[in-house]
């Protein structure tokens, strides 16, 4: 398989009504520049702030052997080991998933106590064949470790849980005992088969919100998902400032014409460039106002058309402070934050010529200018959400 394929991950969690932090912790890290992914979901005993410090502490030291390719026996022993006990149940303990995976396909998988994971092929749920192991343990309970290995393929799709989405609706008339992983696998192929195209991000929130939808959308427990997908990298191409060059502005209308994937502009006058390169007229639109944030345009074969600086420093601040901020107000830059979420790669290409407004000592501190404002964007980006960003100067 080639190495041009991407793991795109992604996920969404609920914590319990009335409680203050979510008691289940997902963690994602690139490895060997991108080439490798692993994944961690734990979930901490009980709920609340108890809960969240056992499942950081665990996910974190299971990200830790996993990048180092640790002794699975040893890492598992000496996380569980690792752990405070409770001073009421006498145990201690935090689930956990770690899905390593790279861009060839070659996956393991370790599981100790959390609901099994899902491998979506194709629209169907297909077996993996796992191993077991049994590690005695220092509070007196065999740990039972679950290990697969496997080479995932083009399109497979990788799901994670914690107990909150197997558990949901338990004690209602219709799930007496809790969903259940077998209507959790339905569920996911009937998704599947209405949005074969489905992100990562979105099929995890999907699942999430069917397991609130049975417990009357008061989460009975911390509620997550987490979403592996290798696939064909989804690309848009981001046209933000003036050349220096009057003679790239023919350039850049050849590349737009010719990139394939999703095409975005960021800024009146580089708009107004390739509405005149292109011959296409841009229109102003005015449906979805905003008191803090410009309007968008639009131009024929782009996504989406908006101011530049401004624009681009709100998207920058919205992706720091929110995990989802496309979900807010709709406006110009959680349109914007979107596009790029539901990207893998994103190309910028970013004119260098000197923009006179961005020089006002009277506008907002958050208007940098455009290059600081791009290292912002690119930093959340890559680190946060584990995007590839390509940031290219004209």
């Amino acid at each position: 398989m080639a190495a041009s394929f991407f793991i795109e991950v992604d996920h969404a969690q609920e914590q319990k009504a009335g409680q203050a932090a979510c008691g289940d912790v997902f963690l994602s890290q690139k490895l060997d520049g991108g080439e490798r992914v692993i994944s961690v979901l734990a979930d901490g005993l009980g709920s609340g702030i108890k809960a969240s410090v056992l499942a950081t502490l665990t996910a974190t030291m299971a990200a830790r052997y996993a990048a180092e390719d640790a002794d699975i026996a040893r890492a598992a022993r000496t996380i569980l080991e690792t752990l405070p006990v409770c001073s009421e149940r006498q145990i201690a303990y935090s689930t956990f998933t770690i899905v390593d995976m790279d861009r060839r396909g070659e996956t393991r998988i370790v599981e100790y106590d959390n609901p099994p994971f899902l491998l979506l092929r194709d629209g169907e749920v297909q077996p993996v064949p796992q191993t077991e192991m049994r590690l005695p343990t220092a509070i007196g309970r065999d740990a039972v470790i679950r290990e697969a290995r496997f080479t995932a393929q083009p399109g497979d799709r990788i799901v994670i849980c914690s107990d909150g989405i197997t558990q949901a609706g338990v004690g209602q008339r219709a799930t007496p005992l809790g969903w259940g992983s077998d209507a959790e696998a339905v569920f996911l192929k009937e998704t599947l088969k209405e949005r074969p195209t489905i992100s990562a991000r979105q099929l995890a929130r999907t699942l999430v919100q069917k397991a609130l939808s049975l417990d009357n959308h008061k989460a009975k427990d911390d509620t997550s998902c987490g979403v592996i997908y290798l696939r064909k990298p989804r690309e848009v191409l981001v046209f933000t400032g003036a050349s220096v060059d009057r003679a790239m502005d023919k350039e850049l209308a050849k590349l737009a014409l010719g990139f394939e994937g999703r095409k975005v502009i960021c800024g009146g006058t580089t708009a107004g460039i390739l509405s005149r390169e292109l011959g296409r007229p841009l229109e102003m639109d005015l449906r979805e106002l905003d008191p803090n944030v410009p309007p968008v345009s639009s131009l024929e074969g782009f996504d989406l058309v908006t101011e530049g600086a401004i624009t681009l420093a709100v998207v920058a601040r919205l992706l720091e402070e929110h995990d989802n901020p496309e979900l807010l107000k709709p406006n110009a830059a959680t349109r914007l934050a979107g596009v790029f979420l539901d990207s893998d790669i994103i190309h910028i290409l970013a004119g260098t010529k000197i923009n006179e407004a961005l020089q006002d000592p009277s506008l907002p501190q958050d208007l940098d200018i455009r290059r600081n404002i791009l290292r912002r964007l690119k930093q959340v980006l890559t680190e946060k959400f584990l995007k590839e960003v390509r940031v290219k100067f004209v």
